[in-house]
């Protein structure tokens, strides 16, 4: 079978990819050895898939159904390996290989094309939510997942001299990082990129997490995320600075997490987001962003 990668995937990882990085070229040669290692049936890729790495649907050899996933060293792997580990399948998709090689994870089946996304709005933030709380244990004492402070740090520096026309959002947004990084309230493991469409039907539990890119800190900076789904529509609607206000006070009173502290981790991902997607060219994209920032 060709293991053509998704166009969305050849976009993104184009956005983001080194001089030189020829991972996408080695890609159909690697897939092709991590399939024949393991006597994997192939049924498809999946489509439209995700941004970091190609998910093919598959068969074990006794006929189990899997997944095969296949990332570039950047994505960071190894640290979405060691994160699933540590939650042996509680509130996540489990491993089928603890070791599965560098840069490829064998994963139980979900529902791939239903994530919680697809439910009604009020719904869908309900069971996201109750699917991150389950993920927020403590790490691994000898943890080497990067930090809240290691990762956003990484991120301010991006962030600086993003240009005078959102000159103000980022100075909002990085003095609200380094307010919420003098006093962190708890230290757990988070899922890193969690929303909506990272929610998928399982058969073991209705819901359960897929493609962490796990870092440890407060649980509010993982929240955060989730507060901005469905963007586009709160955008269009002309109650949606309100509704986004209500949306961070009803979600820190059932995740029992601080009010302003989610809002300020609200903020500060939406302009690095906003900012990010302006630098690569997705205009669209950063404008939807930046006017939501602007609402915090």
């Amino acid at each position: 079978m060709a293991f053509e990668p998704p166009q969305r995937l050849v976009r993104a990882l184009g956005e983001t990819a080194p001089s030189g990085d020829d991972w996408l070229e080695k890609l159909p040669e690697v897939a092709q050895q991590a399939v024949d290692l393991r006597e994997l049936t192939v049924e498809r890729v999946q489509v439209p898939g995700g941004r970091s790495s190609l998910v093919v649907l598959v068969r074990q050899a006794d006929g189990t159904p899997a997944v095969l996933k296949l990332a570039p060293r950047r994505a960071r792997p190894e640290s979405e390996r060691a994160a699933l580990a540590h939650w042996g399948g509680r509130g996540a998709v489990q491993l089928v290989e603890v070791a599965a090689g560098e840069g490829v994870l064998v994963l139980e089946r979900l529902h791939p094309d239903v994530s919680v996304r697809s439910l009604p709005e009020a719904k869908a933030l309900l069971e996201a939510a109750g699917a991150l709380r389950r993920l927020w244990v403590e790490p691994p004492g000898d943890h080497a997942f990067e930090t809240v402070a290691e990762r956003t740090g990484r991120q301010a520096a991006a962030m600086r001299d993003s240009g005078a026309e959102v000159a103000s959002l980022v100075s909002a947004a990085l003095d609200a990082r380094d307010e919420l990084l003098a006093a962190p309230p708890e230290a757990r493991l988070l899922h890193g990129t969690f929303r909506q469409s990272k929610v998928l039907a399982g058969d073991r539990v209705p819901w359960l997490a897929v493609g962490p890119d796990p870092v440890v800190g407060e649980c509010a900076f993982d929240l955060a995320r989730l507060v901005r789904d469905r963007v586009e529509d709160l955008i269009a609607t002309p109650s949606g600075a309100a509704t986004t206000r209500r949306r961070i006070k009803r979600l820190a009173e059932s995740l029992e997490v601080d009010q302003e502290r989610l809002r300020g981790w609200t903020l500060f991902r939406a302009v690095e987001s906003g900012v990010r997607a302006r630098r690569v060219g997705r205009t669209s994209d950063a404008e939807l962003l930046l006017e939501f920032a602007g609402w915090l």
